[in-house]
């Protein structure tokens, strides 16, 4: 976990409170003009054509998740003129309807906080070393790298 109060990397099986993440990023400061959140969570689809998901199981190595995550905010800190990022990502089981991750950037302007943002959830979902259990109604799989998540984050080269 890394925690200066700016920039908080964390990886956690607990749920998040957004508000509070991004009061705690904010508070005090008058020097933010922006600040722009992401949250994923948990759906129940049936894209696979197999039933409804039922439950995503999250494993993620340790050490090496946090150490990916930060490398990738500092990269953005190089690229926009960020004043503080959050990012959270769970792990373990969770179900449909709960919090997955949270992304929150904070600049003087809009722009850089947006940009920021798209860049690290589009860097999270390809090369942050996570892997993902679907439970579907009649079948578990473990989740394959999808062409689109690559696509996206190869824009940011």
């Amino acid at each position: 976990m890394t925690d200066d109060g700016r920039f908080t990397i964390r990886i956690q099986s607990e749920d998040f409170d957004t508000a509070a993440e991004i009061a705690a990023l904010s508070a005090g400061r008058t020097d933010i003009g922006a600040v722009v959140t992401f949250s994923g969570l948990c759906r129940a689809d049936d894209a696979s054509g197999e039933g409804c998901l039922v439950a995503l199981t999250l494993e993620h190595y340790p050490g090496m998740a946090e150490e990916e995550i930060g490398r990738l905010v500092e990269e953005a800190r190089a690229r926009w003129p960020l004043l503080g990022a959050t990012v959270i990502h769970r792990h373990g089981r969770l179900v449909p309807g709960e919090n997955i991750v949270l992304v929150v950037t904070a600049s003087p302007h809009r722009g850089a906080a947006f940009e920021a943002a798209e860049f690290l959830m589009d860097w999270l979902k390809t090369s942050a070393p996570f892997w993902k259990l679907e439970e579907r109604e009649t079948v578990k799989n473990w989740v394959a790298a999808k062409e689109a998540d690559d696509a996206a984050a190869e824009r940011w080269r």
